[in-house]
């Protein structure tokens, strides 16, 4: 090499590429059961292997090619979990220059011509191999004719073939190629196992690193090992050999989340004109308008977990300190609806012909939207503070500012008649006790497919729609027996009969609807939200109201 000649750099995401099972991390069950398997010689002719981006899948793939074709540094060794990296085989396979190992991308090799040149070099033996291993990537972008062109091969391909499939889109794979492949869901590594391993890079690459740099870069990766190995490559070139927290806050955009922050936290305390002038910077500053609601959306993601007290959610690095005290304040309810506001509103965002204009007024709605009371306050107020009593009370909606429908009060609707000792008194409380007895799928019949005719206790006399089973009487009757510890003569007709229970069920619900629309304190709600209808009706198992009651 000339000294002129410059020095290429290795990357570190190649340099610490695994080659061998016992290097990979955070993927404990495939290492224990593709170990077990090559030590046992019971080893599946295809494998697919799923999971996100960088997760680890043409690494394995080819680490399994290896585990296949290693001889050892003797040359006497068979197919194992830890190739030695120093035989023949497994240094071509390392140098990308085996003839036995056959990589191809899907992405750009999508027709059937493509599969066909594989199934036309099946049949011939390894050149200097144990196994011929074909390594399709991104197996998901082949064709409909490419799939099935692959088929009878993958069946029944020759015993000196292997094929190894990785993809990220794991659903548009079709099901005739997966039931003939042993499948293995890469799983995204665990912020921490890819912090200790961060740490264990730095360590044999001499670079100087905070703990808790290291667990932004860990947070940000998302579950991808790859990723967070070129953030840390990044993030070494940035602090000129050591990685400190607030450089790769800044590298990572973090920097400022503060301003964030405060834009959130102005839009929920109803502060319209702050969190306009707060979103006017940030736009001044460069920020994408919908970017800026993505990034609010998974703040108000991150507040939520932390005031459900959810795992790691104290620990969560990429959430400022500062934001905090914010998941008290608004409480999960105002989060909640700020979260569906932001949800719709980023569409409307990227939809509409002036982002920032936009952006605007999904500010100006959580502002005046975020603090309203929750829906069964708005209730208490329009009935002039008074506590909600009885049995009934309402789901109104409106159509939203977004188009969407915004939920403004509480529920209740007829309650589920309970049965007398000794079995039940009337055909509703019949149909609960089957339901309260283990008999759901009976009690679903009945309750939709069953017009009472005539009713005693230990006597029934039903009309059946069609299509329920027709052994229905029998084990009707054979149900209450073991319930009540009575006989019952169960009979069907074919004519007559009363309303089925969820007809009655349906009927109660239009009437109790139309009561409480003419309710003094229902028609004040209403007037106060133009537009609005009340939806539905429905239980309130605590305060129940009579009536017939569902299964």
């Amino acid at each position: 090499m000339s000294p002129d000649q410059p020095i290429a750099y290795r990357v570190l995401a190649r340099s610490y590429r695994p080659t061998r099972l016992s290097e990979l991390i955070g993927q404990d069950a495939l290492v224990r059961t593709l170990g077990n398997a090559l030590a046992s010689g019971r080893v599946a002719h295809a494998f697919m292997l799923s999971g996100i981006r960088g997760v680890g899948k043409t690494t394995t793939a080819r680490i399994i090619a290896r585990a296949l074709n290693c001889i050892g540094p003797d040359g006497t060794g068979g197919p194992t979990p830890e190739p030695c990296g120093a035989c023949p085989s497994c240094v071509a396979i390392a140098d990308d220059r085996s003839l036995d190992v056959i990589e191809m991308d899907a992405a750009t090799n999508t027709g059937i011509n493509d599969i066909r040149d594989i199934v036309a070099t099946v049949a011939f033996g390894p050149a200097a191999s144990r196994y011929k291993v074909y390594i399709i990537d991104e197996v998901h972008m082949l064709s409909a004719a490419a799939f099935n062109g692959l088929l009878k091969t993958l069946e029944e391909p020759p015993p000196h073939v292997k094929f190894v499939f990785a993809t990220t889109e794991l659903r548009k794979v079709p099901v005739t190629v997966l039931s003939r492949c042993q499948r293995f869901e890469l799983r995204r590594v665990e912020p921490d196992v890819i912090r200790a391993h961060l740490a264990s890079v730095c360590a044999k690459e001499k670079v100087e690193a905070d703990t808790d740099a290291l667990a932004l870069i860990a947070r940000l990766a998302g579950g991808s090992v790859r990723d967070s190995l070129s953030l840390l490559d990044q993030a070494i070139a940035l602090g000129e050999g050591r990685v400190a927290v607030e450089p790769v806050r800044e590298m990572l955009g973090l920097a400022d989340r503060a301003q964030l922050v405060a834009l959130f936290a102005a839009a929920l305390r109803g502060q319209a004109g702050d969190a306009l002038e707060r979103m006017a910077e940030l736009h001044r500053l460069g920020a994408d308008p919908a970017a800026v609601l993505v990034d609010m959306l998974d703040l108000c993601h991150r507040l939520s977990r932390l005031e459900a007290n959810a795992r790691n959610a104290e620990s969560d690095p990429t959430l400022d300190p500062a934001a905090h005290p914010l998941a008290a304040e608004f409480g999960i309810g105002a989060l909640t609806r700020a979260w569906q506001m932001l949800l719709r509103g980023i569409e409307e965002v990227n939809a509409a012909p002036d982002a920032l204009a936009a952006a605007e007024m999904i500010l100006l709605r959580l502002a005046t939207m975020a603090q309203l009371p929750p829906p069964g306050e708005l209730l208490r107020l329009a009935q002039g503070g008074a506590a909600t009593t009885g049995a009934a009370a309402v789901t109104a909606s409106r159509p939203a500012p977004s188009g969407g429908r915004h939920q403004a009060s509480a529920v209740a609707v007829a309650a589920e008649p309970r049965p007398a000792e000794g079995g039940p008194e009337s055909w509703p409380a019949l149909v609960a006790l089957l339901r309260d007895s283990d008999e759901p799928m009976l009690a679903a019949w009945l309750y939709e497919g069953a017009h009472l005719v005539r009713f005693e206790p230990g006597r029934l006399e039903l009309r059946l729609t069609p299509g329920l089973p027709p052994d229905l009487p029998n084990r009707l009757s054979n149900a209450l027996h073991r319930i009540t510890t009575r006989r019952w003569m169960v009979s069907v007709v074919n004519a007559g009969g009363e309303p089925t229970l969820s007809a009655q069920g349906d009927a109660a619900r239009a009437q109790r609807i139309a009561e409480l629309a003419g309710e003094p304190a229902m028609k004040s709600l209403l007037e106060q939200f133009p537009g609005a209808r009340i939806v539905d009706v429905r239980t309130d198992p605590d305060n129940p109201a009579p009536g017939t009651g569902s299964p």
